[in-house]
């Protein structure tokens, strides 16, 4: 993973998230956290596609 944030819990960060538009695991989060502290961004190498995904 890349750097990340210390002050941001990603104890769940080696969990693959499933992509919501083809369904794979092949993904990886991009930061730990995304526009509140409830969603993070995500990629997802099987569609290319970023996405958010909500805790």
């Amino acid at each position: 993973m890349r750097g990340l944030d210390p002050s941001v819990d990603v104890a769940d960060g080696d969990a693959p998230a499933e992509c919501p538009y083809c369904g794979s695991t092949e993904t990886e989060r991009e930061h730990p956290k995304g526009p509140s502290l409830c969603r993070s961004m995500h990629f997802c190498h099987g569609c290319e596609q970023p996405f958010e995904r909500f805790e």
